[in-house]
Parts: C-alpha cells; sequence; structure tokens
C-alpha cells in the first residue's frame, strides 16, 4: 500500500517546545497569577502524562490542593490560567526562543515536493501551533499542512486515538494510507489505536523505556530521508496485512 500522507505530532516531534517553551510558560503564568508553583524539569516530565494543557494544571491542582480542585469554579479557574499561559507561549515563539528538530524542514519539504500530503495531530492549543508554524516555517508552513488537528477538536486526548481519527476523516484517508510521527508514548498508543502506522522520533521527555507498536525508533530525524519513511511504512502494512 502506497504511502500518502504524513501526520505529523507537535511537540516534541515538530519541535523540541515542551522544556524550554511550555513549562517556562507554565511558571512564568504561575508567577504573574501571584501562585507559588513552580515546575522544574524533573516535574514536568512526569506531568506529561496528563495530555493537554488545561488537564495538566486541573491534574496538578488535584495534587497539591484538592479541596480548592472540587471547587465548581476550578476547572475555569485553571482555564483561565492556561489562556494566559498559552499567550506567554506565543511571545516566547515570537521571540524565536523554540525552533525545528533537525531534520524536520528538509523532510516537510521533501514531502511536499514529492507530492505526499501532510496534517497535523496534536493536543497543543491551536494558538500554540500556529504560532510555532509562522516563525519556524514562513510563509510556506500553512501550505504545507492541509489539516490541523489541534487542542479541544476532540473530547478525548491523547492516548485517545480521536484525533487522529478526526484527521483521518477530514482527509478522506484510510489509516494504513498514512504515517505518523510521534514522540511519546502516549502519542504512539494513540496513533496505533487509530491503526495508523507510526514512527516514534525520542525527545527531551521519551526517555529510554522500549514503546511497543512503532515501526522505528529513532533518535532524531536527522539525515532520515523520504523514502526511509516510504521503506517503514510499507514494512508496516505488510505486517499488518500478514497478520490479518
Amino acid at each position: 500500500m502506497t504511502l500518502k500522507a504524513l501526520l505529523w505530532d507537535v511537540d516534541g516531534t515538530l519541535a523540541e517546545t515542551e522544556d524550554h517553551g511550555h513549562r517556562v510558560a507554565f511558571n512564568l503564568a504561575f508567577k504573574e497569577a501571584g501562585l507559588r508553583w513552580r515546575w522544574d524539569s524533573e516535574l514536568y516530565g512526569d506531568l506529561l502524562k496528563v495530555t493537554g494543557g488545561k488537564e495538566r494544571l486541573m491534574a496538578w491542582l488535584e495534587r497539591v490542593d484538592p479541596q480548592a480542585a472540587a471547587a465548581p469554579e476550578a476547572a475555569a479557574r485553571m482555564a483561565r490560567l492556561h489562556e494566559r499561559k498559552t499567550a506567554i507561549y506565543v511571545d516566547l515563539l515570537a521571540r524565536r526562543a523554540v525552533g525545528l528538530r533537525p531534520g524536520v524542514s528538509r523532510l516537510l519539504d521533501d514531502a511536499q515536493a514529492a507530492g505526499l500530503r501532510q496534517a497535523i495531530a496534536t493536543t497543543t492549543t491551536p494558538a500554540n501551533v500556529t504560532q510555532l508554524i509562522d516563525v519556524t516555517l514562513g510563509g510556506r508552513g500553512h501550505r504545507l499542512f492541509e489539516i490541523v488537528g489541534a487542542g479541544d477538536a476532540v473530547p478525548n486526548k491523547k492516548p485517545a486515538p480521536d484525533i487522529y481519527r478526526w484527521v483521518l476523516e477530514r482527509m478522506r484517508l484510510e489509516p494504513h494510507e498514512c504515517l505518523a510521527v510521534e514522540d511519546s508514548r502516549m502519542g504512539v498508543e494513540a496513533a496505533a489505536a487509530a491503526g495508523v502506522p507510526v514512527l516514534l522520533v525520542r525527545s527531551r521527555y521519551t526517555g529510554t523505556a522500549t514503546i511497543p507498536g512503532t515501526v522505528g525508533d529513532l533518535p532524531s530525524l536527522e539525515g532520515v530521508r523520504l523514502q526511509q519513511l516510504r521503506d517503514w511504512h510499507a514494512k508496516a502494512v505488510q505486517g499488518s496485512a500478514a497478520a490479518a
């Protein structure tokens, strides 16, 4: 089966945004709000087990102040805090605090030149995606991605397969016609649950543990060629057909 589309995660995959982007923005938002919270790198890595910024904030509030988390206004309060964090993060991106990971820009362009369709499937806020694309890819950025699945487009975030199914439906593609690129266990599980072959590209917070269900496991995309992606995809599809 021919590869027709690449489906990209964003945070940790297109760019190493988590430690020097999102975490910094959260801490600045906490300080601005008068909160005595500070997420260091190790703690933030643990908190990434919860996908979605608003959801992560609620999980944290439940951990440090269960009574406040149970209050009727807690969700709205965390949503406002997250909105401010997003604005700070977007400003960090505008100041070029984060760039694309090695090899990403070339693969994006090579895929477009070869006629492959491309889309984004992420849990991050749409404004975060837009600003990252604008800053790192300039005017050509939005021409590269046919569909941007982000934020609250679906009710259930990764590791649920919803965002992948949402993107596939809008692209009118079958799962086996695509290859997902992810950096986390939850992202891999989401793609695999949707039936999409997935390539793992480890990032700052992926860790070293084996993550099953991938067509490949790489430290980065530097030096990786489009034909290699096609080969990994073909091998995965053939393996699935043989197992059926």
